[in-house]
């Protein structure tokens, strides 16, 4: 009898936990919006506190821009990096920046390669495009034309048509295809075709 009741008071609990989470983190992203620094970080930071990965990212950016905290390129990697660990795309996206450009934490193009994948395997169009870049030079993958035109294709699929990175990445897929034989591109559009995302962790 106690089991159900117990059971009841934990869903209440998480139900009032999350939705009110929600709501701040809204409120912080609003106030972030306009410029109200202050507010952010105010709401954001113990929610970052309490393990929410948006939060965490949010935090993180606010340092990587020096935004309402002094610009602050360590606790910008610590804080993508929490966020990373739980799964979260865009955190994963921005870990592999600071990795690949050695902000914050030691350079590493496989340390680099390795957060853009895993947001490239959720479908996170930028990690996608960084992940394809690395592909084109050999830079903490093996380089290899295929993978690099499969990438950045995917990539420019999920962007905004408006977009100027996705028109960037148009650009930079024609000048690989142009080093690619006809069998190459053709690897390539199947392999990007036949891809799947991969649950969040």
């Amino acid at each position: 009898m106690r089991r159900p009741a117990a059971v009841l008071i934990l869903i209440i609990s998480l139900f009032m936990c999350c939705s009110g989470n929600r709501g701040n983190i809204e409120d912080a992203t609003k106030a972030y919006d306009q410029g109200d620094y202050k507010t952010a970080y105010r709401l954001i930071k113990p929610l970052a506190d309490q393990g929410l990965p948006k939060a965490q990212f949010d935090l993180g950016a606010m340092y990587d821009y020096g935004e309402g905290v002094p610009q602050d390129d360590a606790e910008a990697a610590k804080w993508y990096r929490k966020a990373a660990e739980q799964g979260y795309a865009p955190a994963q996206t921005n870990l592999g920046m600071m990795y690949e450009d050695g902000r914050g934490i030691p350079q590493d193009y496989t340390e680099a390669a390795r957060w853009y994948r895993e947001a490239a395997d959720q479908g996170w169009p930028t990690g996608q495009g960084f992940l394809g870049a690395l592909y084109i030079f050999g830079t903490g993958v093996p380089k290899n034309d295929v993978l690099a035109h499969m990438w950045i294709s995917l990539a420019i699929s999920g962007l905004p048509p408006t977009s100027e990175v996705r028109k960037s990445m148009r650009k930079i897929r024609k000048i690989i295809s142009l080093q690619m034989t006809p069998a190459q591109i053709a690897e390539a559009q199947r392999l990007a075709r036949e891809w799947q995302p991969k649950k969040e962790r």
